[in-house]
C-alpha cells in the first residue's frame, strides 16, 4: 500500500473515507491545510473525513543485497546517493513530495488537453481535405457544363468565324437541311494553295537525298533505353499519342489522364501541362509553325493551343464539329490547315489559324467511324482507317473517295506515309500492311504478335529510310522496296510490364525513339553517349 501523494510506503497511514485513497498523515494534513480539498479527486476534504489506519508490527525480511557486508556497504551508499529524504529536512522533503505530485497532476491535465487538440487538428484537416474535394469536383463539372452548355440565342446569328475569350462556338453555326450544319467549304484559293504546295514538295523529292547526319543501321542495332518520364498521373496511367517536334526536340504525350504533356527531351524537363479535355487525349500533333499545338479527345472535342515566349500554352479554340470521339489530327504541309477524324463516321477539314471547320465529309456509303488519319506528304492525299479494317484514300481536292484498301482484321489503329512519296504503312489488329500508292495494291504483311495482340502504332522516319512498328514490343526496319526484303534490324522490349507499346514516334535523324505505353512513363530508346561518339568516327 503506497502513499497516493509520495508514491512510497507511508510511516503513518491515513485514509480518506470519501475517496478511500490511501496517504501519508503529514503531507495530507499539509495538502488540506493549503487547499482544503483531495488532492486526487478535487473534492472537499477535511481532517474529520481522514481516519488512520493501524498496521501490525512486521519486521521486514533482509534482502539479498543485505547479506553481505560489501553488498550492505553498496545498499547504504546508492541510498545515500539516491533518496531525497537522507539528504533533507522532513519539512522539505514534504513541500518536495507536494510540489512533485502538484506537477504530476498538471502534466497529465496537459497531455489530455494535448491529445485533445490534436484529435481536433486531425479532424479539421479531414474536413478540410473533403471541402477541397468536392470543391475540385464541382468546379470540373461546371467547366464541362460550360463547354456542353448552348449559346444565347443572341448569338446564335453570329458569324460561324465569331470567337469567345478565345474559343469558338459551334454550336452558333447556320444549320441546313436535315439540321446540318452549312460550312463555307474550300475555297478556289485554297485549293491553288494545296496544288501550289504539292508541286514544290513533289520537285523537292525528286532531289531528296539521305541526309548524312541520319543515324546508321549498325547505330540502331545499338539502341537501349535511355531514360523513363512519369509523365502523367498514376490513378489514371496510360499514353495513347506521341509527336515530336523535330526542329525543337520537343516531345507531346497525350494521356488517359485527360491532358498533353509537352517534353523537352534535351533537358528531361516538362515544359507544359495541357488541362482541359474531360476525357483521355487520342492524337495530339505539332504545327511546325507559330508554335502552335493540337489535341484531339474522346471527349468529342479538338483543341488549339497558342504557345507564348514564357513556354505556356493557352487554349486558343474549342472545336465541337463532331458528335463522337476524336481519334485522329493530322496537320497539312502548308502548316495552315489540319483534318480531324472521328467515330461519328466524318472527317473535317480546318482553317488552322480561326478554327472553323470549312467542310465536314461524311460518305452515305460508309458507316464505319474512322480510328486513324494522316497526310500524304505532298498534301493532296488524305489516309483514314476505319473501325471495319479498311483503309480509306481521299482526294483532298475533291473530298472524294479514290481508293480503298481491305484486308486488315478489326480497326485500323494507325496510318503512316512514308517521306518517298510510294509507300503506306497501316496497323491493325492482325499486324501491318505495307501498300504501293503507284499501284494500289498491298506488296508486303507483317503478322508479328499472336491473334490476341494487336499492333498499335506504325511510324516512318522523317528520311523514309527506317519503318518502327508497336504492340507487345517495339521493332525496327530497315525499309527496303516492293521486292527487295524489309529486314528487321532491332526489336526492344516493352519495358511497362503492360505488354502494350501504345506509340511510336522516331526523333530527329532517327537518333533516337520516343515510346508510350499503357503505363504514365514516356521511354526513350536510343544510342549511350559514349556508343554515339565511336558509331560517328
Amino acid at each position: 500500500m503506497n502513499c497516493s501523494i509520495s508514491g512510497e510506503v507511508p510511516e503513518e497511514p491515513v485514509i480518506s473515507t470519501k475517496s478511500g485513497l490511501l496517504y501519508e498523515k503529514r503531507l495530507i494534513e499539509r495538502h488540506i491545510s493549503d487547499y482544503g480539498k483531495c488532492p486526487v479527486t478535487g473534492e472537499a476534504l477535511t481532517m474529520d473525513d481522514i481516519v488512520p489506519v493501524k498496521t501490525g508490527k512486521i519486521v521486514k525480511p533482509r534482502s539479498l543485497t543485505a547479506a553481505s557486508i560489501p553488498g550492505m556497504l553498496g545498499m547504504f551508499q546508492n541510498l545515500f546517493a539516491s533518496d531525497v529524504s537522507l539528504r533533507l529536512p522532513l519539512q522539505e522533503w514534504d513541500a518536495l513530495m507536494l510540489s512533485n505530485f502538484a506537477l504530476e497532476q498538471q502534466l497529465h491535465t496537459a497531455r489530455q488537453e494535448l491529445s485533445h487538440a490534436l484529435y481536433q487538428h486531425d479532424a479539421a484537416c479531414r474536413v478540410i481535405a473533403r471541402l477541397k474535394k468536392e470543391r475540385d469536383e464541382a468546379r470540373s463539372l461546371l467547366a464541362q457544363a460550360e463547354r456542353q452548355a448552348p449559346l444565347p440565342a443572341s448569338a446564335a446569328t453570329a458569324n460561324v468565324s465569331a470567337l469567345s475569350n478565345g474559343k469558338r462556338a459551334a454550336e452558333s453555326e447556320d444549320m441546313g437541311p436535315g439540321g446540318k450544319r452549312m460550312r463555307p467549304g474550300v475555297s478556289d484559293s485554297i485549293i491553288a494553295e494545296l496544288t501550289e504546295c504539292n508541286a514544290a514538295l513533289s520537285q523537292q523529292r525528286k532531289k531528296r537525298q539521305i541526309p548524312p547526319t541520319l543515324a546508321p543501321i549498325d547505330a540502331l542495332e545499338s539502341y537501349t533505353q535511355l531514360s523513363s518520364h512519369p509523365l502523367h498521373k498514376t490513378n489514371k496511367p496510360g499514353i495513347t499519342s506521341i509527336d515530336i517536334n523535330l526542329s525543337k526536340d520537343i516531345v507531346a504525350t497525350g494521356g488517359v489522364d485527360s491532358s498533353a504533356v509537352l517534353f523537352d527531351r534535351t533537358s528531361g524537363e516538362i515544359l507544359s501541362t495541357l488541362s482541359g479535355h474531360s476525357k483521355k487525349v487520342t492524337s495530339v500533333k505539332f504545327v511546325a509553325q507559330n508554335d502552335v499545338f493540337l489535341s484531339g479527345s474522346a471527349d468529342k472535342t479538338v483543341r488549339i493551343w497558342q504557345g507564348s515566349e514564357d513556354g505556356k500554352y493557352d487554349c486558343r479554340h474549342i472545336l465541337k464539329d463532331h458528335t463522337a470521339e476524336v481519334q485522329a489530327v493530322t496537320v497539312h504541309a502548308t502548316n495552315n490547315y489540319f483534318v480531324t477524324a472521328s467515330l461519328d463516321t466524318t472527317w473535317c477539314f480546318y482553317d488552322l489559324s480561326s478554327g472553323l471547320c470549312l467542310t465536314q465529309v461524311e460518305d452515305p456509303s460508309n458507316s464505319m467511324g474512322y480510328t486513324s488519319a494522316a497526310f500524304h506528304p505532298d498534301g493532296l492525299i488524305l489516309g483514314t482507317g476505319t473501325t471495319g479494317a479498311t483503309v480509306r484514300i481521299w482526294d483532298v481536292k475533291s473530298r472524294g473517295n479514290v481508293a480503298n484498301f481491305d484486308g486488315h482484321t478489326g480497326a485500323v489503329t494507325a496510318i503512316s506515309f512514308s517521306e518517298n512519296g510510294y509507300f503506306l504503312a497501316t496497323a491493325a489488329h492482325d499486324g501491318v500492311k505495307l501498300w504501293d500508292l503507284r499501284k494500289l495494291k498491298n506488296f508486303r504483311s507483317f503478322e508479328l504478335y499472336d491473334q490476341d495482340t494487336p499492333t498499335n502504332s506504325v511510324d516512318f522516319d522523317h528520311s523514309g529510310s527506317y519503318l518502327a512498328i508497336a504492340g507487345s514490343d517495339i521493332r525496327v526496319y530497315q525499309v527496303g522496296s516492293v521486292k527487295a526484303e524489309w529486314n528487321c534490324i532491332k526489336t526492344l522490349p516493352d519495358l511497362s510490364g503492360t505488354g502494350k507499346a501504345t506509340c511510336v514516334k522516331f526523333g530527329p535523324d532517327a537518333k533516337y525513339l520516343a515510346v508510350g505505353s499503357m503505363d504514365r512513363n514516356l521511354r526513350i530508346f536510343g544510342l549511350p553517349e559514349g556508343d554515339d561518339a565511336s558509331t560517328e568516327s
